[in-house]
């Protein structure tokens, strides 16, 4: 069987059937996203005009939302209209973008949570060679390190799958086109990318991962031996980032890690939700929003913002 891909589309599934349940599904999504643009774009909007605030831990806080806003864009307004217009076919070179574009700022979201989890520890743990080790070179060369190897990335997995077989159902259990999907659907032979799932799993998301641990277990041992109302602040920044991290990368590897011939479809776009939308929606909260310099950064964007329109 040739190695192409014969059906014209694909379907997506919806979280209901019914319209009063597809409207509040499209109505909920909604206010997420705009709540994540919203949260995202007043840190860029501060950490770009506050100068106190041009510091290696903010200039990747200013990073990652960017990174966030362009990760929900990719595939939450498009579940949003399938949801209210019940058109939910998805052309075959949509369907690759999405998953390039998905791929793409999950790799890079990953490796700005390590780097910002690198950036945490030196700044507990070795203040006095922050300025030396977080320098500007560095955090320019890690940013443009990580958006460059996103590409590669993301191009291997969108090839490896888009060679595939589509010859039977166009029917994707979930409501964008994501890998493990469209994996339960070919016809051809998916070992092979079963197992190139696994290995870049196994070697970027677990070497990220215990990379992280490690740097938010030094930071714990040295908080330990802070007074105890730094100790307090210190837990209450880290513990939350490593929730949200655990969270993102929990839900994608049962989602990615699953055999193909395994399928729970609600289960599965449960997960997604973990790993699609919480991020970007909690992240603003979580990194910054906490922050007391950032809330006056931004306390200062809006009452700016609120005075230019009364003149």
């Amino acid at each position: 069987m040739a190695n192409s891909t014969m059906v014209p589309e694909f379907l997506l599934v919806g979280f209901a059937e019914m319209l009063e349940l597809r409207v509040l599904h499209a109505l909920l999504f909604l206010l997420l996203y705009l709540a994540t643009l919203s949260g995202n774009l007043l840190i860029i909007t501060a950490t770009t005009l506050d100068q106190s605030l041009h510091t290696p831990m903010y200039f990747f806080l200013r990073n990652l939302s960017i990174l966030d806003m362009c990760y929900i864009s990719v595939t939450v307004p498009n579940a949003c209209v399938n949801s209210l217009t019940d058109n939910r076919a998805i052309s075959v070179a949509g369907c690759a973008a999405q998953i390039f574009l998905f791929i793409y700022c999950a790799f890079v979201e990953l490796l700005f949570l390590t780097v910002m989890a690198r950036d945490r520890y030196v700044a507990i743990c070795q203040p006095l060679r922050y300025p030396v080790i977080m320098n500007h070179q560095f955090c320019v060369w890690t940013t443009l390190v990580s958006l460059l190897s996103g590409l590669i990335y993301a191009a291997v997995h969108t090839g490896n799958t888009f060679r595939l077989s589509f010859c039977q159902s166009n029917v994707v259990h979930q409501f964008f086109c994501d890998i493990p999907s469209l994996l339960r659907i070919s016809c051809s032979d998916t070992f092979s990318n079963e197992l190139l799932i696994l290995i870049f799993a196994m070697g970027i998301g677990g070497g990220c991962f215990i990379f992280i641990a490690m740097s938010y277990l030094r930071i714990f041992s040295t908080v330990l031996k802070f007074p105890t109302r730094e100790r307090g602040k210190a837990f209450s920044t880290c513990v939350p980032h490593l929730l949200v991290i655990s969270v993102f990368l929990g839900s994608g590897s049962c989602v990615y890690l699953r055999p193909s011939g395994a399928s729970d479809t609600v289960l599965d776009m449960l997960f997604s939700v973990f790993y699609t939308i919480v991020p970007p929606f909690l992240n603003p909260i979580i990194y910054s929003l906490r922050n007391k310099q950032v809330k006056e950064a931004v306390r200062k964007v809006i009452s700016r913002k609120f005075y230019s329109e009364k003149l």
